[in-house]
């Protein structure tokens, strides 16, 4: 049996489910696209290859392993987007949570069944169906879980819309030890430097006590300065809109001292190297087309 460990999300990790990008399903019509940037790619005809995303995933599955660390992948769907597995479930403490994602995406929970099986049937979580949550936007921080969310009455308007206040509600009634603190994100549905589609698109927390942070994902000027003050200043890394763009919040951390980053965040690589993290570099920007990165199609399990 798996025993699921997740207190945050930078202890050294021990197993993880990665996405898989086999039988992807090939170039979507404009109107299935679930966001601005995938919608820009399909239009300008630079949507991205099937094999160039394996080779990505490849990339990042080669990395894991030279760290230890027990690699999942789902089993494949024909003709499915299966990248993202952030989306689909997320770990907190010993919990399964499984995330109520857009309805056309339910089968890929199915496809980790062979993973889920191994977890004690108590430890699984399944929301009431009211509450809209997907683990780009849930980030364990030690004593607190981090969520972003969206309150606006045009909720149901915006596709790019993914995590609502009945989620944070419930999160809190689910792990009451905890501080569940909630974050408005900036939505929009056709310009994705105005988007941040999850909390980890404009935020995340690397090491013990830094953060990369851009300061228009948020909607609230004073939940932007609260995370500020959290880390302190000297320690955040501020993105501009461009590197927002281009997911640069969006690593994932092997451990404290152990990032994947995409190599073409130069800016970012540096100022982690600068500040003693170990950088794996892996290309990833065919992938960030979708609007999702590392972290995004990476289901972390164990961690110490």
């Amino acid at each position: 049996m798996l025993k699921l460990n997740i207190k945050n999300e930078t202890s050294r990790l021990r197993a993880v489910v990665l996405g898989t990008a086999e039988s992807n399903g090939g170039v979507p019509k404009v109107e299935d696209c679930y966001d601005p940037k995938s919608v820009q790619h399909v239009i300008a005809g630079t949507y991205p290859k099937e094999e160039d995303m394996i080779s990505e995933m490849d990339a990042v599955e080669a990395v894991l392993k030279k760290y230890n660390v027990d690699v999942f992948r789902p089993k494949v769907i024909e003709n499915y987007n299966q990248i993202f597995s952030r989306d689909i479930a997320f770990v907190i403490d010993d919990k399964l949570v499984k995330a109520n994602i857009l309805p056309d995406r339910d089968q890929e929970i199915d496809a980790i069944n062979h993973v889920i099986s191994k977890i004690e049937p108590e430890n699984i979580i399944k929301l009431p169906e009211e509450c809209h949550v997907e683990g780009g936007d849930v980030m364990p921080w030690n004593d607190y879980i981090f969520v972003g969310t969206y309150s606006g009455e045009d909720y149901s308007d915006h596709i790019t819309a993914r995590t609502n206040i009945d989620a944070v509600i419930a999160l809190q009634e689910l792990f009451p030890d905890k501080t569940v603190k909630s974050f408005e994100l900036r939505k929009d549905n056709t310009d994705p430097k105005e988007n941040a589609l999850h909390l980890d698109c404009c935020f995340q927390p690397i090491g013990k006590d830094k953060a990369i942070l851009h300061k228009n994902g948020f909607l609230v000027e004073k939940e932007y300065e609260w995370l500020l003050n959290f880390f302190g200043k000297e320690n955040v890394f501020e993105i501009t809109k461009e590197e927002m763009y281009n997911m640069n919040s969006n690593v994932f951390s092997i451990s404290e001292d152990v990032i994947i980053s995409e190599k073409n965040f130069t800016r970012l690589n540096s100022w982690l190297r600068e500040n003693g993290f170990t950088v794996e570099e892996v290309p990833y920007a065919e992938i960030a087309k979708q609007e999702g990165l590392l972290r995004c199609s990476t289901m972390p399990l164990i961690r110490d």
